[in-house]
């Protein structure tokens, strides 16, 4: 067996052992850190010149920042207005991804990088609560 496919495949088995051990919380810091490592990847892709993996990349970053929107749930916070200002940042997310996509900007990917550690290292003090 090829020794990247076999280390492919471990990642995969791995991968999917966590999710089916992890809850809710777990399962979005998962996401969160999923969305960092596309965008990572992006951002190698496009510094080889490799736009169509920057392109492949990207896509799945959106589609996780997306998925985080949709699992946002304002019936079950105390706080409303602070899940509607979640949301406005997915979607800002998102759409800058989608720039930095079009316009093989770097620049744009950290931004947004930045913005979901930030989101992230709120989510994770949440678990030590």
């Amino acid at each position: 067996m090829n020794p990247m496919r076999a280390l492919r495949q471990y990642q995969k088995v791995n991968s999917h052992a966590q999710i089916s051990e992890a809850n809710p919380h777990r399962l979005v810091q998962m996401l969160m850190e999923g969305g960092l490592d596309r965008m990572a990847q992006a951002k190698g892709a496009l510094a080889r010149g490799d736009i169509a993996q920057k392109g492949l990349m990207l896509g799945k970053a959106v589609d996780i920042i997306v998925g985080l929107r949709d699992g946002l749930d304002a019936e079950k916070s105390d706080d409303k207005a602070y899940v509607q200002q979640l949301e406005g940042l997915y979607v800002y997310m998102t759409n800058r991804l989608m720039e930095a996509n079009q316009h093989n900007d770097a620049d744009m990917i950290d931004e947004v990088a930045r913005l979901l550690i930030t989101v992230k290292e709120g989510w994770d003090a949440i678990a030590t609560q």
